[in-house]
This record gives structure tokens, C-alpha cells and sequence, in this order.
């Protein structure tokens, strides 16, 4: 067992749109432009708010998933992430109870927070409330009275209205409870979403302009030395380590990123480079073919669906993909990149190395939660091995795969996957962190490509 000294707040939301990531790019923007040395986390699997935390700390935004990770998984991560800084800020996903099912916790915010024993600040939307705001906080503090939540940060709160309302938090939750300030409506710094969340920070033209404008809002308003004192009584990290993977002989692999292709959890490839591979980033909008001797390949998820035109003209990465698949290059692709991989999408031609095309649903296809068990043997393990994943698209495939089986918590279940010995495609996102032998066994079949080389 290890402790480490890592101070750290999490940020809990009362409910989706509350403005969580709003308030949260508000208050590390305001402390990096204080010089402080920050890093960031996300609760759950989100990849897009990460994004918009990198932007501003200038390193990797780490993600805590309680439903992929032990807690020693956990906490590692965040400790390896909260290294060398002065704090750790953690943004919460969906409304702080809100978990697997309707009425379990369990994959929430809160559950990280006790995991992590972080200690928690509420943020609560005011537009068109004003008493009623301290029957949602004391709802939130009596629900489940373990709650780890020491503070409250008003959004989208008059500056009139403000003081009167933290008089009467400090009256009624006081000492345990402290009000650490608001932010005022800013219609003016709001971020755009589509249907799988916040659009990408890439896509925001303006979004320097409107941290900026947050960050100065954050100093003015909030409670930041506030805040960091909060941090400071973080107690220790304690967890035992996982063990480490064995370092092997180097291997070169290629990421696609670009704007079609940017669903990666750092972590997870870390674990990759952790053994030694070289990770090639690469663009299938606008390179024409492949990186050179490379061994293996891995196809993100995204928005290829966003840039279908442009991928379906640029002819020569897809025969250049679909000739080094054909050649037995092992390769992961996860929901975008699988998608790539098939016929088309919507009608554009895409890669061609697996059958049947992608159309938009309209609707969310096969999301949440998933255990994800092979049903037979394939490039990241044996059939009957496990490992923890996620759903969310709209888009569905003709032929979605049948390699492995996906089963939600609530016993509902799906075939899923285009597998081979050097192959996995599918909807799913998984994580490495989660089960890393899949991790080993991918590097392993790049270490057998490199030897046929």
C-alpha cells in the first residue's frame, strides 16, 4: 500500500446542462493563468470534455471510470496524473448520484469521490430559482449522507441574487458546507453541443477568446483560494500500485488523429508506450498513405461520419489502409474506426475491408455500459476473456460483428465486433487500464508482424 500527498476538488454537477464543464474550464483557466501547475480528470468515459481540459492545462486530461476500473486503478491513475502538480481538478459526469441504473449509484461521481476521497463542490444552476436552490442542496446532502461534498458554486446566478443565497447556505449547511461563489449567465462563452455531447474543442474557433473571458469571470466571482484550500485537506492517496507490464522490444504504431478520428483515452495508450511502443500519429483526411514500417494500427473513434466526403476522396489512404489490413496488419478500430473500415458511410466509399456500410440511426444505437466477453479467440484475446467497454453512436452498421458479446448490467445483451487473430472492430470502446492483458496480447501480435518483416 502507497500514499501520496495529491490535493485535488472534484466538481459535482446536479444534472446534465448545469454547466459542469462551463464552470470547470472557468476555474482551470483562472488557475493556469494564476501559474499554477494543474492537471485535470473527467468521471466516466466522456472523451470530449478531456479535450476541452487539454486545451487549457496544456498536458493530458486523465479519465476516472469507476465502472472500468478497480479503485486501486483509480486512484493510480489520478496520482500518476496529479504528479509534480499543485492540484488536481475533477470534473464529474451527468448529476452527482447518477449511476448505472435509475436507482444505483454505482459508476457515478459519487462513487469516485469516495473512491478518491475527494472532497466534492456542488454546482448548482440557479436560472429561474432562487430559495428553491437550497431545497436542491439540501436534497443533495441528505440523499446519501456520506456525500463528501464540502462546497457549493452557484451557475448561471444573478449577482444580486448571490449574496442572499450564500448567507442562507452558510446559515443553514454551515461550517460543513461553504458557498464558493458563482458565475453570472454568459451566453456569450456557452459551448455548442451535438448528439454525442459538447462538440470537439478543434471545432470551437472562438474557444481562447471565450476561457479567457471565463477565466476573468472565475477570478471575480468564484472562491478560488477558497477552492484551494479545499484541495489542500484532500487527505492522502492511499492504494496499492498495479503492477507494471514488462518492457519489450519497440514497436512502431499508427494513430490516426485528425478531426475525424480523436477518441483516445491517454492512459490507455500509454500503457502501449509504456512497453515500448512508438505511437505514429497520422491523418486519413489529409495523408496519403500509412506512416512507414509501421507494425500495428489504430483507428479512434470520432466524427468520421462529419467528414465523410473528404475521407471517401481521399482514395489513396483508404486503398493504402485496406492493403496493409489485407496484409495482415494487426489493428485495433473503435466505433469511428470501424465504421472507416466498412464499405461506406451514408453512400462515401470508405476503406472497403469489411462488408456492409454505416447509416444514421437517428436515434442513440446500443449505449451505455457494457462487459464485453470474446466468444472466440482474436487479436486481443482468448474466447471467454473479458474486458469492460462503452457504447454510444447513433450511427449502426449492416454487419456490427459477432466476436464478441456485450451485456449491460441489466442483463440485456448484443453480438458485436468484427474479430480475426489481427483484427478488432467494433462499436465498443475499451480501455487498456481496464483489463491489460488485451494491451499485451495487441503488442504482441505487432512484435510478430515486425519479426515476419
Amino acid at each position: 500500500m502507497a500514499s501520496y500527498i495529491a490535493p485535488r476538488v472534484l466538481l459535482a454537477g446536479t444534472n446534465s446542462g448545469c454547466g459542469k464543464t462551463t464552470l470547470t474550464c472557468a476555474i482551470l483557466q483562472a488557475l493556469v493563468d494564476r501559474g499554477l501547475a494543474v492537471s485535470s480528470c473527467k468521471c466516466g468515459p466522456d472523451y470530449i470534455d478531456p479535450m476541452f481540459h487539454s486545451r487549457i492545462i496544456g498536458t493530458k486530461s486523465t479519465n476516472l471510470d469507476p465502472f472500468f476500473f478497480s479503485r486501486d486503478t483509480l486512484c493510480s491513475l489520478l496520482e500518476k496524473n496529479a504528479r509534480g502538480r499543485r492540484l488536481s481538478v475533477i470534473e464529474g459526469v451527468m448529476g452527482y448520484y447518477d449511476g448505472i441504473g435509475i436507482t444505483d449509484p454505482r459508476a457515478s461521481t459519487y462513487e469516485v469521490a469516495k473512491a478518491t476521497d475527494s472532497p466534492a463542490v456542488l454546482v448548482v444552476g440557479v436560472g429561474g430559482a432562487s430559495l428553491s436552490v437550497l431545497a436542491v442542496i439540501q436534497g443533495f446532502l441528505t440523499l446519501y449522507p456520506d456525500n463528501n461534498i464540502r462546497g457549493v458554486i452557484l451557475n448561471r446566478c444573478s449577482p444580486m441574487l448571490y449574496p442572499a443565497l450564500a448567507e442562507e447556505i452558510r446559515r443553514r449547511f454551515g461550517p460543513t458546507v461553504t458557498p464558493l461563489g458563482y458565475l453570472p449567465p454568459m451566453p456569450e462563452c456557452t459551448l455548442e453541443s451535438r448528439h454525442l455531447g459538447l462538440v470537439t474543442a478543434a471545432e470551437v474557433t472562438d474557444l481562447r477568446e471565450k476561457l479567457s473571458l471565463l477565466s476573468r469571470q472565475a477570478e471575480e466571482t468564484i472562491d478560488l483560494d477558497g477552492l484551494l484550500r479545499l484541495a489542500d485537506q484532500a487527505a492522502p492517496l492511499a492504494f496499492t500500485p498495479p503492477r507494471p507490464l514488462p518492457c519489450r522490444e519497440p514497436v512502431r504504431i499508427a494513430v490516426a488523429r485528425d478531426t475525424a478520428f480523436c477518441f483516445y483515452y491517454e492512459d490507455s495508450l500509454d500503457v502501449l508506450r509504456n512497453m515500448g511502443a512508438e505511437l505514429v500519429d497520422f491523418s486519413p483526411l489529409s495523408d496519403h498513405s500509412l506512416p512507414e514500417n509501421i507494425q500495428g494500427l489504430y483507428l479512434g473513434g470520432g466524427y468520421p461520419e462529419l467528414r465523410a466526403r473528404e475521407l471517401s476522396e481521399n482514395t489513396a489512404m483508404r486503398q493504402s489502409i485496406r492493403a496493409a489490413l489485407e496484409g495482415g496488419l494487426p489493428c485495433i478500430a473503435e466505433c469511428g474506426g470501424f465504421m472507416y473500415l466498412t464499405e461506406h458511410i451514408a453512400g462515401f466509399p470508405m476503406v472497403g475491408f469489411l462488408p456492409g456500410g454505416c447509416e444514421d440511426k437517428g436515434r442513440l444505437v446500443r449505449f451505455g455500459y457494457v462487459n464485453l466477453t470474446a466468444r472466440r479467440d482474436n487479436l486481443l484475446c482468448r474466447a471467454g476473456e473479458t474486458i469492460r467497454g462503452h457504447e454510444f453512436h447513433r450511427w449502426d452498421a449492416d454487419d456490427p460483428g459477432d466476436g464478441f458479446t456485450a451485456r449491460r448490467e441489466s442483463g440485456r445483451s448484443w453480438d458485436c465486433a468484427v474479430v480475426s487473430p489481427t483484427l478488432y472492430a467494433g462499436f465498443p470502446h475499451f480501455h487498456f487500464c481496464a483489463n491489460p492483458s488485451f494491451a499485451e496480447n495487441f503488442y504482441s501480435a505487432c512484435l510478430a508482424k515486425k519479426a515476419l518483416r
